[in-house]
C-alpha cells in the first residue's frame, strides 16, 4: 500500500504537466503576435515544468513505488489581454509553491526523510520561478501595452538556456 507521501507526488507529477500544458498555452499566445522573446521563455518554462514532472517520476523509480501518470486538464488559451497569461502564470507559481510545500509537510508527518531532502531543491525552484514571474509581470506592467519593451527586458536578461542546473534532480528519460 502506498503512502500518503507517494500518492501525492504522484498527484503532482500531474499538476507539473498540467503546468507545462498552461506555459504552451501562455507561448502560443504570445508566439501567435509575433512576440518572440515572451513565446520563448514560456515554451522554456513548459520544458522546466516537464522536466520537474520528469524528476518526480525518477525518485518514485528510484524508491521502487508505483508511478501513476495522471491525465490533465485543459489549459486556459484566451486571454482578456496581454497580462493576464502572466498573471496566470504566476499565480500558477505560488500554487505550485504552496503544493511543493504541502509535500514538504506529509513527509515530514511520515518521517520520510529522503523524500523531504528531495524537494529541498524544488522549494528554492519555487522560490526562484515565482521571483522570476512576479519581475515579469512588474515590467508588462510598466510596459503598458507596448510589449516590445517586454521583449527588450528579456533580450537583457539572457532568456535563460531551458536546462536544469547541474544540482537537479534526475529526469527520468532524461531533462530536454
Amino acid at each position: 500500500m502506498a503512502s500518503r507521501f507517494v500518492d501525492e507526488v504522484n498527484a503532482q507529477i500531474g499538476r507539473e504537466f498540467g503546468a507545462s500544458q498552461q506555459y504552451v498555452a501562455i507561448a502560443v499566445h504570445f508566439d501567435a503576435q509575433t512576440l518572440p522573446q515572451l513565446a520563448a521563455h514560456f515554451y522554456r518554462q513548459a520544458l522546466e515544468e516537464r522536466n520537474h514532472a520528469m524528476m518526480m517520476v525518477q525518485y518514485l523509480l528510484d524508491a521502487d513505488e508505483d508511478v501513476r501518470v495522471p491525465g490533465v486538464e485543459a489549459p486556459k488559451t484566451a486571454f482578456e489581454d496581454d497580462r493576464a497569461p502572466v498573471a496566470l502564470a504566476l499565480e500558477q507559481e505560488k500554487a505550485v509553491t504552496a503544493q511543493i510545500a504541502n509535500l514538504v509537510t506529509i513527509a515530514r508527518e511520515e518521517s520520510d526523510h529522503v523524500g523531504e531532502q528531495f524537494l529541498g531543491w524544488f522549494l528554492d525552484e519555487q522560490r526562484e520561478e515565482v521571483a522570476s514571474m512576479s519581475a515579469l509581470l512588474s515590467v508588462i506592467d510598466r510596459a503598458g501595452d507596448n510589449l516590445l519593451l517586454v521583449e527588450d527586458y528579456l533580450v537583457r536578461q539572457g532568456g535563460g538556456s531551458g536546462t536544469e542546473p547541474a544540482n537537479a534532480p534526475p529526469a527520468a528519460g532524461g531533462s530536454v
